[in-house]
């Protein structure tokens, strides 16, 4: 029996759901090192903690969305903060603040709790990051610790843009980061599956 979160149908889906966090887990994993630290002296150099999950898409915590230095020698070009605020548990972050860097910046605010509607904002964030990659750059997608909203938009991102079924898309991610989207958005992960497998 699934518990009930508000606005969230947590019925449905639900073997895929117990599926996917056996998935996320499951430690036999085994993480794939992805980012070489850019040959220059980096300060905080400790705060970075960012991993390529897809060819040219990045995810990353707040301290390594704003260590600029980082950024200029990845070469990221676009940047996604599902967690813009200055609230607890937020980014305080917006596109003013990588406007002199050039990169292009997209903010929601959105909580990390299991009844936040992420899924209203997928067509845009899926859109986002795929004119990013399409146009030749590297897009960065972060929250707070880089974990469940950030990892939940590049999910959607795989299973929309590419068509990745729910499971395929968080092995490929999880293969190279830890993750763990919240009940909650695991479950309209869910259902973007059952949506998109009866489209095609």
């Amino acid at each position: 029996m699934f518990a009930k979160i508000e606005g969230i149908n947590t019925s449905s889906h639900g073997d895929t759901v117990e599926e996917v966090m056996r998935m996320l887990c499951n430690r036999s994993f085994k993480l794939t090192p992805d980012i070489i630290l850019p040959p220059i002296r980096l300060e905080n150099h400790w705060c970075v903690d960012c991993d390529e999950v897809y060819p040219n898409l990045f995810i990353s915590n707040a301290a390594t969305a704003k260590n600029k230095a980082f950024l200029k020698a990845l070469g990221i070009t676009h940047i996604l903060n599902p967690a813009e605020g200055e609230e607890m548990g937020m980014v305080n972050t917006d596109s003013e603040f990588y406007r002199q860097d050039g990169i292009k910046y997209l903010g929601l605010r959105l909580m990390d709790l299991p009844s936040t509607p992420i899924s209203s904002y997928f067509p845009e964030v899926t859109n986002f990051i795929e004119e990013g990659i399409s146009s030749g750059g590297k897009v960065l997608v972060h929250c707070l610790m880089g974990i469940s909203r950030s990892s939940t938009c590049a999910i959607a991102y795989l299973m929309i843009k590419k068509n990745m079924t729910l499971q395929q898309a968080v092995r490929q991610i999880r293969a190279h980061r830890d993750i763990r989207p919240n009940y909650g958005f695991l479950h309209q992960l869910a259902d973007l599956n059952h949506e998109l497998r009866h489209k095609s």
